[in-house]
């Protein structure tokens, strides 16, 4: 029969190799998630400017609404749920759920603590799935339809498409929202 203490050691260690391999599933999660923003956020970017280059304003405004929930989804895997969401958000398809909502506040307070939103993330894993947010800066090219001088063509236009719209009023460098990705798993 063993002891006590070596009982004790037993189950410390086999804790304490638990954490370590969660700590390191968790690692390779944030990486993977990581890695996925980029493309996304680099297509939402080039059909935007693109559809703003060959048709102006509105026509960014069009692809805005019906292109970026498809780019999205393509995005998206069988692993992988992502999205944008924000505080302030233009569709009501990008409102937060809970989690995203403190996400984002956290987000702000950090921000105005002197935080750079361009380095902002956060993961965890809530109610067993893996989640990870990534804050967006306001960048200049996106004044035109997020900042505080929009134009009243556009406002008009805004308004049509976008009846609850918030997602006015920021500045360059401000957190105009997040990507969020969801870990769903590995393919069934």
């Amino acid at each position: 029969m063993r002891s006590l203490p070596t009982l004790c050691a037993l189950f410390c260690t086999a804790i304490l190799s638990h954490s370590v391999s969660a700590a390191t599933q968790s690692d390779a999660l944030k990486q993977e998630a990581a890695a996925l923003i980029p493309p996304f956020a680099q297509q939402l970017m080039d059909t935007v400017q693109k559809a703003k280059e060959d048709g102006g304003p509105s026509a960014a405004i069009d692809a805005c609404q019906d292109l970026a929930p498809k780019i999205a989804d393509q995005h998206s895997t069988d692993q992988w749920k992502i999205g944008r969401t924000s505080l302030k958000t233009r569709s009501d398809a990008n409102i937060p759920d809970d989690w995203e909502r403190g996400v984002l506040e956290q987000f702000a307070e950090r921000a105005a603590k002197g935080e750079d939103a361009k380095t902002m993330s956060y993961a965890e894993t809530v109610d067993g799935q893996f989640r990870l947010m990534k804050a967006i800066p306001l960048q200049e090219g996106c004044l035109g339809c997020h900042g505080n001088g929009i134009k009243p063509e556009i406002a008009a236009a805004l308004d049509a498409k976008y009846p609850n719209d918030q997602a006015r009023g920021y500045s360059v460098g401000d957190i105009r929202g997040a990507f969020t990705l969801r870990y769903l798993g590995e393919k069934q």
